[in-house]
């Protein structure tokens, strides 16, 4: 059997289990799919037509073909391939949510790219995924696409053997962490995302502050915002202990 690729990109080259592969004479999705059954707006239908070069199944992952117990939140996990058609293109979060957003069960998506490197070009590989938003309770629930660091495609793995993976609920967040904070294990992935949140929007605020600090002229209006300052460098520092 010929499995799927998308580029250079394959089940296998990215680590994942041979039976969980795709036959390449099945995999091809028309982009029309998408588009068919859900409005969309023009800018997104435009970038789904000249930006992606086409759509590929690359992997389904399934209890049986994992050897993990079935998931109660995630039944299966699609791998799917968006081979993008300019140079040096960003993540395309558009039409990663696009897709995403009919489909409940886990997908994650490979991005593949040609790219300008050292005088040349190769061909790079990142990784997204749509998830929730961590909300407290009562609270309205938010989906977003995080997507990866981009790498040259021939280093592109993902890891299904961490030891805490027992279930394909579980895999769904191990592969969720890799491609969001860079590490496979699937424990407490929104305590983890959550966190890495907070510090992202207190670095952003601590910055301003600092900017804010630098041009005050009044002193009184100084010492306010050294306060501030000092109270989220504090907050910061006491997060990125944990």
């Amino acid at each position: 059997m010929t499995i799927a690729s998308c580029g250079s990109v394959s089940a296998t080259t990215l680590g994942l289990p041979n039976s969980t592969a795709i036959p390449a004479e099945k995999a091809r999705l028309p982009k029309g799919l998408f588009v068919a059954k859900i409005p969309v707006s023009a800018k997104t239908k435009q970038r789904l037509a000249n930006d992606i070069e086409s759509i590929t199944m690359l992997s389904l992952l399934q209890a049986r073909n994992t050897k993990l117990a079935a998931g109660t939140r995630v039944p299966e996990i699609l791998v799917i391939g968006l081979r993008l058609h300019e140079p040096n293109a960003a993540v395309p979060t558009d039409i990663v949510e696009l897709i995403a957003m009919q489909r409940k069960s886990g997908m994650l998506f490979v991005c593949v790219r040609d790219a300008d490197f050292e005088g040349t070009t190769r061909q790079e590989c990142a990784f997204a995924v749509r998830r929730a938003l961590p909300a407290r309770a009562g609270h309205t629930t938010t989906s977003k696409v995080f997507a990866s660091d981009w790498q040259p495609a021939g280093e592109a793995t993902l890891n299904a053997t961490d030891p805490a993976v027992d279930s394909m609920d579980a895999l769904w967040e191990s592969l969720c962490s890799q491609v969001i904070l860079d590490d496979p294990s699937p424990i407490d992935v929104n305590t983890r995302l959550a966190r890495r949140m907070q510090i992202a929007q207190l670095t952003a605020q601590v910055d301003k502050l600092t900017r804010d600090h630098q041009r005050a002229k009044n002193p009184e209006q100084r010492n306010e915002i050294y306060a501030k300052l000092h109270k989220m460098k504090r907050q910061l520092e006491e997060l990125q202990g944990q």
